[in-house]
C-alpha cells in the first residue's frame, strides 16, 4: 500500500516484486490446488480415524477383565500369585498395609510398585535382617514403615487404600503351595484395631 502511494524508484520496484509475488502465489495454487485438497482431505480423515482409535481404547479398557476381588493359586503358581498381588499393589492410590509375620525382601522389591505418594507400612516380627534389607531399601526408595507385631498372628492381611485382603499365605510365598487371597467385606480399622 505505501508502495502504490509513494512515486520513487524503490516504492516501484517494491510494487513490481510484490505483485509477481502475488501472481506467483496465485499460479502456485492454481497448480497444486488438487494436492492442497488431498492433504486437506487426510487431515479431516485423520482427525476422524484418531477419534474412532479413542473409542475403540476406552471400549477395550470398560470391557478388559478387572481383578478379581478373590483368587486361588494352585501349588506352583508363584508367578500368578506374585502377578496378582503386585498388580493390588499397583492399584494403590492412598495406602498399603501388610500385616505378616514372615517378610523380606521380596516383598520390599513388590512393594516398589507402589505409585508416587502412596505410603507403605508392614506389620511383621522383628528381624535383624529384615531391619537390615529395610534400612537400604528406604536409603533408595520411597520410605516404608515398620511396626513391630506386638505378638504372632496366624493369618495375613494386605490392606489397599479401604480395602481388606485376606492372604492365604505370605507374600513372599505365594504359589509355592495352594492359597487364596480374598477380599473382606471388613473396614481396615477393625483389623488395625485388632493388632493392638
Amino acid at each position: 500500500m505505501l508502495a502504490s502511494v509513494l512515486k520513487s524508484e524503490t516504492a516501484i520496484v517494491a510494487s513490481v516484486k510484490i505483485m509477481r509475488a502475488f501472481v506467483a502465489m496465485r499460479r502456485f495454487l492454481v497448480q497444486n490446488a488438487n494436492l492442497l485438497i488431498r492433504i486437506a482431505y487426510l487431515e479431516k480423515h485423520q482427525i476422524e480415524t484418531d477419534e474412532k482409535i479413542d473409542v475403540i481404547f476406552d471400549k477395550m479398557e470398560q470391557n478388559s477383565p478387572k481383578q478379581l476381588p478373590e483368587a486361588v493359586f494352585p501349588t506352583g503358581c508363584v508367578w500368578d500369585a506374585w502377578t496378582y498381588v503386585s498388580d493390588l499393589v499397583r492399584s494403590a492410590t492412598r495406602r498399603i498395609i501388610l500385616i505378616d509375620n514372615f517378610v523380606d525382601d521380596r516383598v520390599l522389591s513388590m512393594l516398589t510398585k507402589r505409585a508416587d505418594g502412596v505410603t507403605a507400612t508392614i506389620h511383621t516380627r522383628y528381624s535383624e535382617q529384615f531391619l537390615t534389607d529395610l534400612k537400604k531399601h528406604n536409603e533408595q526408595y520411597p520410605s516404608i514403615e515398620f511396626i513391630q507385631l506386638p505378638h504372632r498372628h496366624h493369618d495375613r492381611f494386605l490392606i489397599i487404600n479401604d480395602k481388606v485382603h485376606f492372604l492365604g499365605a505370605s507374600v513372599k510365598d505365594m504359589g509355592a503351595g495352594l492359597c487364596a487371597v480374598t477380599e473382606m467385606a471388613v473396614a481396615p480399622e477393625t483389623i488395625l484395631g485388632m493388632l493392638r
